[in-house]
């Protein structure tokens, strides 16, 4: 079973155990918010360069796989893959996973921040049995470590801390609102860090300008 398979399952599980998906953030999250001594708190990353509003295509148009608008980073035996669950990144997907990742993040907005910018997270590994710290996942922006402000389950496992072997374990992730998702983002998590944003927002902003043409019968490839 793929990474792409076992996301698709543990979405379906997922929508079965939908009584759990408002689970409370874990307590470890306020531990780590209150004692971490050496991360920075959440600080205002500055303005947008780009505003994705302006050239934002219309749903439906868009083409590209969700591990083609994330960030992956593999720490040890996890394979992690984080994906913005913002319009201006998810209307560049193929119309079933756009409508896909719009269901997760409506169906969690409301046990999280009202103004966080959400991210879709998920621990994946092919060994028997993994440890996982949720609230390791973190980001540098603008060279400030910024900490999530809140932790939604999706799958019902997730509150266990480890995967099984090849299986998905899912959350959404509220982290602020000024993150900008048009400049450079690090992905981190404990000690493994990735500067890939860099290239999935370039493939993001091409695939806008096709979406756009596409829903304007110009051919653009």
């Amino acid at each position: 079973m793929n990474l792409k398979t076992s996301l698709a399952k543990a979405w379906i599980s997922s929508r079965i155990h939908s009584c759990r998906r408002a689970l409370c953030v874990s307590s470890a999250l306020g531990m780590a918010l209150a004692t971490s001594a050496c991360v920075i708190a959440p600080a205002v990353v500055g303005p947008e360069s780009i505003n994705p509003a302006s050239v934002m295509p219309p749903t439906g148009y868009g083409s590209l796989l969700q591990t083609e608008v994330s960030m992956s980073l593999v720490s040890k035996d996890l394979e992690i893959l984080v994906t913005p669950l913002e319009e201006s990144v998810i209307r560049v997907t193929a119309p079933d996973t756009e409508n896909r990742l719009r269901g997760i993040a409506s169906a969690h907005r409301a046990a999280l921040p009202q103004d966080g910018r959400l991210f879709l997270v998920s621990f994946y590994t092919n060994q028997a049995d993994v440890a996982f710290v949720p609230e390791e996942i973190q980001i540098i922006a603008q060279e400030l470590r910024v900490l999530p402000t809140g932790i939604a389950p999706v799958t019902p496992g997730w509150g266990q801390r480890r995967v099984l072997q090849r299986q998905t374990e899912l959350a959404v992730y509220s982290f602020p609102s000024n993150i900008n998702l048009e400049s450079e983002l690090v992905l981190v998590y404990g000690f493994d860090r990735t500067h890939s944003w860099s290239n999935v927002l370039t493939r993001i902003q091409s695939e806008r300008a096709r979406a756009r043409a596409r829903a304007s019968g110009t051919n653009e490839h």
